[in-house]
């Protein structure tokens, strides 16, 4: 499913993602929790987004390892009751994960009336 919602994003982005990692997880780890600032329940969260956001990229950007999207496959499945509501949860959560890897915060895109 994070394969297909990779694909499945509009090629305009597609093509400008660049140094990008995606990998999956089964939930955030507790060093995780408190990087995010001790959220009430880490278990919830669906997605990370971790490196320096295209638009921060300078010319002395290179020679770093990939930025990093974890998608978390059981926090996904703990809040979703259906095999439908669990891939729109994917593909909602990968269209996040890469909108921040654009240099998109979550106040812009609760602005853009993404959520």
């Amino acid at each position: 499913m994070v394969i297909d919602a990779i694909d499945n994003l509009p090629e305009q982005f597609r093509s400008k993602i660049k140094n990008l990692a995606v990998v999956i997880e089964d939930k955030p780890t507790e060093r995780t929790h408190r990087s995010l600032g001790g959220q009430r329940d880490h278990d919830l969260i669906l997605g990370l987004y971790e490196g320096v956001p295209l638009l921060e990229r300078t010319h002395m950007y290179g020679m770093v390892m990939p930025d990093k999207i974890t998608i978390f496959q059981k926090s996904i499945e703990q809040v979703c009751r259906t095999d439908e509501e669990i891939k729109q949860a994917v593909i909602h959560t990968v269209q996040h994960e890469v909108a921040h890897h654009f240099g998109i915060s979550d106040e812009e895109l609760r602005k853009g009336g993404v959520y």
